[in-house]
């Protein structure tokens, strides 16, 4: 199996762990906590921002976004310019928030039962330097060679 496929199986078995967890707990689906965490703590401030680390295409985001704001969870407001809209996560998103930080501890901590600690800390860093290389090498890639032409 690829790392590709590795990593795909883990994040899949994850996410149907975390979502029975969840579903104890609240009413919310996985992909709208997630939504609310990466709006209220990983600085997503965009729908586009917010689709890119979904991986969700954009009207489905923007479908997403409706929804919690309907739900008073996430409301929309003016950016930069009028062609841009900033999410921010409202003060009533908290407690969802929270039961997903809970969950999501107890989900680590199962993992942890399979690895010494000494084990966890080297998987975390070897998926962050992973990511972190696979991440600038594509960034790179994106970037025009100086002196390029393009038409």
């Amino acid at each position: 199996m690829t790392l590709a496929e590795q990593v795909g199986t883990l994040r899949r078995t994850l996410y149907r762990l975390l979502s029975r967890q969840l579903s104890g707990r609240t009413r919310r689906p996985f992909n709208q906590l997630l939504a609310m965490k990466n709006i209220a703590l990983s600085g997503v401030r965009t729908q586009a921002e917010l689709a890119e680390r979904l991986l969700m295409d954009p009207p489905a985001v923007s479908r997403l976004v409706d929804r919690l704001e309907e739900d008073g969870l996430v409301k929309r407001c003016a950016g930069e310019d009028r062609r841009c809209v900033r999410l921010e996560a409202t003060d009533a998103s908290r407690a969802e928030l929270e039961v997903l930080k809970e969950e999501a501890a107890r989900l680590d901590e199962d993992a942890a039962r399979y690895l010494t600690p000494e084990e966890m800390t080297e998987l975390k860093r070897l998926l962050e330097k992973v990511q972190a290389g696979l991440s600038q090498s594509h960034a790179a890639a994106q970037q025009p060679v100086e002196g390029e032409s393009h038409g």
